[in-house]
C-alpha cells in the first residue's frame, strides 16, 4: 500500500479546483502528488517511475525492481498533461500522438490504468 502524505479530502479538493480553473502553484502540486499517490495505489510496485517534474515522482506496477541508476520503465510528463491523463481529459494515445508523454521501457505504458478518476467526475 502507497504511503499518503495527502488526503483524500484535501487532494480531491485540489483536483477540483484544478478542473474549475485553478492553476496556483499549490493547487498543482496537491492536485499532482495526490494523483501520483492515487497511480501508486492502483498498481503497487517499483517497476515504473512516473515523474511530473517539479511536484512529484512515484513507483508502481507490479514487476521487475531496480535498486541504483535510472530504472528501466520510465514515464515523464508535465503536470498539466498528468492532470488530463488522471482525470480523463485526455487519453494515453492522444498523449503520447501529442509528443506530450516521455515514455520508455516496456511496461511503461500506462493506458490501462488510466484514468484514476472517472471524467466528469465532481464529488
Amino acid at each position: 500500500m502507497a504511503r499518503r502524505r495527502i488526503s483524500t479530502e484535501k487532494g480531491r479538493a485540489a483536483v477540483l479546483h484544478w478542473q474549475d480553473g485553478g492553476s496556483d502553484r499549490p493547487t498543482l502540486a496537491t492536485a499532482v502528488r495526490y494523483l501520483l499517490e492515487e497511480l501508486a495505489e492502483v498498481a503497487p510496485g517499483n517497476s515504473v517511475e512516473v515523474r511530473v517534474p517539479p511536484f512529484g515522482v512515484t513507483q508502481c506496477v507490479a514487476g521487475p525492481s531496480h535498486s541504483r541508476g535510472t530504472p528501466p520503465n520510465v514515464v515523464e510528463l508535465a503536470p498539466q498533461t498528468w492532470l488530463e491523463l488522471a482525470t480523463g481529459a485526455t487519453s494515453w494515445g492522444e498523449a503520447v500522438a501529442a509528443a506530450q508523454v516521455a515514455a520508455s521501457g516496456t511496461r511503461a505504458d500506462l493506458s490501462e490504468l488510466l484514468p484514476l478518476i472517472s471524467p466528469g467526475a465532481r464529488r
